[in-house]
């Protein structure tokens, strides 16, 4: 029997819609317990002028304890996360605590704001690559160094979603949900 895995992803005005979608698609197809979380109000608006509905507000989330939490990158959305202090102790508390902590697009900002890309392999949106001082910027689609795992951009949103399933220790999963929707990268 296996332990169910929570995962927050957090939504701030200004997301990129096609990175949440993907993320919460894909790590339900995994059989993961996902939280959608609103850092202010819900519904949030999306950069392309998509509303979600969420499951709860941060406020409200602060005292639970996550397996992973994953951020959709977008702007003005990925500086709506960087510069709330709450997602940044959620971050903070979360890796501390052994979790996994996801950023793609331009979301990195955020776990560079929390103090945890240091010296951390990372991949992000080109445009915000000189703003993650301090990491080792790869470029590549997809970064996994340790419990970080970093996208490039909506374009590799399936790819990041996967890493995070893979990053959770279920590498069976994402491997079946790779499968099923005919994902051409091959997971790994």
């Amino acid at each position: 029997m296996s332990i169910q895995k929570h995962v927050a992803i957090l939504l701030a005005d200004g997301f990129e819609e096609i990175e949440a979608v993907a993320a919460i698609d894909v790590l339900r197809r995994a059989g993961l317990e996902v939280c959608v979380i609103a850092v202010a109000g819900g519904p949030v608006q999306g950069s392309h002028g998509l509303a979600l509905h969420v499951d709860a507000r941060l406020a409200e989330c602060m005292h639970r304890t996550f397996d992973a939490v994953v951020l959709p990158g977008g702007m003005p959305g990925s500086q709506n996360l960087a510069s709330s202090h709450e997602v940044l102790a959620l971050l903070k508390r979360t890796y501390e605590a052994g979790g996994i902590v996801a950023a793609v697009c331009a979301a990195p900002i955020a776990l560079h704001a929390a103090g945890l890309l240091a010296g951390k392999h990372v991949t992000s949106y080109p445009s915000v690559a000189g703003a993650l001082t301090g990491a080792i910027h790869t470029g590549r689609r997809v970064e996994v160094d340790g419990r970080i795992v970093t996208g490039q951009a909506a374009g590799s949103a399936i790819e990041f979603a996967l890493a995070v399933v893979t990053a959770l220790g279920l590498p069976e999963k994402a491997k079946a949900a790779h499968d099923a929707m005919l994902v051409g990268a091959p997971v790994k």
